[in-house]
């Protein structure tokens, strides 16, 4: 898996693609937004500047599919993953815009990718999540995940020195979708 192999993927409502040019801007007001941003390990950006720079950023191995509704394409959001053991393991990662928030387009997108990560023949996916944020929390345990630990003091971020909490899916657990 490289960054350079994102194809399109497709749900009931969604069109899942590489990034493109007008999504700083369609993401920027994700970025700004002081609670969305609270688990994040940096704080909300204070210019466009800062979005533009994050979106182009991107680890070694990790690919970001743009979350668009199918009639539109404008991005609400994004599902990242990062392969951590070449062909074996893969870290999940996403944003969604707050006004689409309880519409169960986080759950579709994430399962779209986690589809996706498993025909290409990865073992497992994981995610790393703040205990605190309830509701990424609550949307890995719907997709199937399980809770594997919490690592104490994991990270340090805008908010101050943070656990973790590590959510693993097996392939063969993965029932495809929300």
């Amino acid at each position: 898996m490289t960054p350079r192999d994102t194809p399109v993927l497709e749900s009931t409502r969604l069109r899942l693609r590489p990034s493109v040019a007008a999504d700083v801007e369609a993401l920027h007001p994700a970025y700004t937004d002081t609670e969305m941003m609270r688990w994040w390990s940096h704080p909300a950006h204070s210019s466009i500047e800062q979005t533009r720079a994050d979106l182009a950023s991107r680890g070694p191995g990790w690919r970001r599919w743009m979350i668009t509704l199918k009639d539109e394409d404008r991005a609400v959001g994004f599902v990242a993953a990062g392969e951590k053991r070449q062909g074996n393991v893969s870290e999940i990662g996403y944003l969604l815009r707050r006004e689409y928030w309880g519409s169960g387009i986080a759950a579709e997108a994430v399962a779209c990718v986690i589809d996706q990560v498993f025909a290409e023949g990865q073992r497992r996916v994981f995610a790393d999540t703040d205990p605190d944020n309830a509701a990424s929390r609550r949307l890995l345990e719907r997709l199937g995940f399980q809770l594997e630990g919490v690592l104490r003091g994991e990270w340090e971020t805008h908010i101050g020195v943070r656990d973790t909490t590590l959510y693993g899916l097996l392939r063969e657990e993965w029932h495809g979708g929300a």
